[in-house]
């Protein structure tokens, strides 16, 4: 498992610093202390996602000055859309709401999908612990051993919803590598395919994040339950340095930057995230607090006993810069990104 790295760690927190400029006035402790900011994950509880909510939820009060608590509610459905839509419509905008996305969400709207209605440009960034690799996997008995076995039959592959960041995943697989996977959706979450996968019912999950699996799933890489067929995102896992990485085995350089569009939300990580129009003097003291609770030594220890990955962190204000960047890509790469979105 990849460590976290006190150079990268260091260079984060001096981002922050560099980004929020002088102390958090008093007024901000004077509003949090005694409240408590309530934490929405877009994913149901069991998964990487929670546990990962549930450490931040534990250690980010102490940095935030009032030391408000922090509780966290699961609200996953339609990919991760629905924990958005709330954020950006429902949730307080004082600053005690939170939320941990799902990291296909803030590309919906660009994606053209008809219920993410919101504007992820306006969202307040708070930061990602990671960046993430995803994989294609199988259990140990499966018949597919390598992307020529996904190509020459039907492979059946776990989805939330048609349009989730699974099935996406699968789509973009078929149209630039030529695998032959049949999405299954209806499946409520991460866990809930990893049951099927264990009984058989399907060959894989759309995309299995290695962070994911280094905190929920240690004893499946542990006894080798499980065998990594492909890995992708904007880094290759050490650990994984026998995986073949799809990204090298495009067609062309065109496919090539399309891979490196579509696994975009990768670069995001597990993006935590606060509704528009909070106060700026709230969002820099979050925006600080998580900083710091990067850098805590409790906390990576934390971290690393439950197996979460924080490695390359990103500030809020970094995660903000790269969504312009994709919300400004060419139009012929969008209008490819958008027909892989699409349902099928």
């Amino acid at each position: 498992m990849t460590k976290p790295g006190a150079g990268a760690v260091a260079l984060f927190v001096l981002a922050l610093s560099c980004a929020t400029g002088a102390a958090v006035a008093d007024d901000v402790a004077d509003f949090y202390r005694g409240k408590t900011i309530v934490m929405t994950i877009g994913s149901s509880a069991g998964g990487g996602y929670d546990a990962l909510s549930r450490a931040v939820a534990r250690f980010l009060p102490g940095h935030i000055p009032g030391a408000p608590a922090v509780v966290t509610r699961n609200q996953p459905g339609a990919g991760g859309v629905l924990a958005a839509k709330y954020l950006y419509t429902i949730a307080p905008r004082d600053g005690t709401a939170m939320g941990l996305l799902r990291n296909l969400a803030p590309l919906e709207p660009l994606f053209g999908t008809r219920e993410a209605d919101y504007d992820a440009t306006k969202f307040n960034w708070l930061g990602t612990l990671a960046v993430e690799t995803g994989l294609v996997i199988v259990w140990r008995d499966s018949p597919f051993k390598s992307i020529e076995d996904m190509r020459a039959r039907e492979f059946l592959s776990a989805a939330d919803g048609v349009s989730s960041q699974p099935a996406f995943y699968s789509r973009l697989l078929n149209e630039l590598l030529g695998t032959k996977i049949r999405v299954v959706a209806g499946y409520a979450g991460q866990n809930e395919a990893y049951l099927a996968i264990e009984q058989h019912e399907v060959d894989s999950f759309g995309v299995t994040y290695w962070s994911s699996l280094t905190s929920t799933k240690q004893e499946w890489l542990r006894d080798g339950k499980i065998r990594v067929l492909l890995q992708f995102g904007p880094v290759r896992e050490p650990a994984l340095k026998d995986v073949p990485y799809a990204p090298d085995m495009a067609a062309s350089a065109e496919d090539r930057e399309l891979f490196r569009a579509a696994y975009a939300p990768l670069t995001l990580g597990r993006p935590f995230v606060l509704p528009p129009d909070v106060p700026p003097e709230r969002v820099a003291a979050l925006r600080k607090a998580f900083g710091d609770m990067i850098a805590d030594p409790r906390f990576r220890a934390e971290a690393d006993r439950l197996g979460l990955l924080v490695d390359n962190p990103r500030t809020g204000a970094q995660l903000q810069e790269e969504l312009e960047r994709l919300y400004a890509m060419p139009p012929a790469r969008l209008e490819r990104l958008r027909a892989l979105a699409r349902a099928r």
